[in-house]
């Protein structure tokens, strides 16, 4: 089966990132932490696999790039990037724009910058386009407030 006739199939939640449309978030994120990657595909220099689990792991203070599988656990890679980002990453998630979703009330409306796709991307090495359209969420790391004496 052709890497693009699984892209468009529900067997798969791996969706991969147009490249010219992560070069430009890079250049104005310059992004350190790929947590969703394969060896393969990783954007970063830094990057944990499916085995390493990203969800497992402790962002720190990166600039992480967030791509995550688009299946049943989207939700909790919602929450583990507004989680990282009180931690003090920065994270720009891009995921499917469905705003009607759980997960996009509890985790990122209200918690991150918002900025809808114009149109609809083409993953991978797609000729066609997304059967859903995309978002990006920016979640900027929150500062400590100094308490007064």
């Amino acid at each position: 089966m052709a890497i693009s006739s699984v892209l468009y199939s529900s067997r798969s939640e791996e969706w991969a990132t147009p490249p010219d449309f992560f070069a430009s978030l890079n250049a104005e994120f310059g992004f350190t932490l790929d947590p969703c990657a394969t060896a393969e595909n990783a954007k970063c220099e830094i990057f944990y696999t499916k085995s390493e689990n990203g969800l497992e792991q402790d962002w720190g203070d990166h600039i992480v790039f967030c791509n995550p599988p688009y299946g049943r656990n989207i939700g909790d890679w919602a929450e583990k990037c507004y989680l990282a980002s009180l931690a003090g990453a920065t994270v720009v998630l891009l995921v499917h724009s469905r705003t009607d979703t759980r997960y996009f009330h509890n985790w990122i409306y209200g918690k991150a910058e918002l900025r809808f796709v114009k149109g609809r991307l083409k993953f991978g090495d797609g000729k066609q386009s997304a059967p859903f359209p995309s978002l990006v969420a920016i979640f900027r790391p929150s500062l400590p407030i100094a308490l007064a004496a």
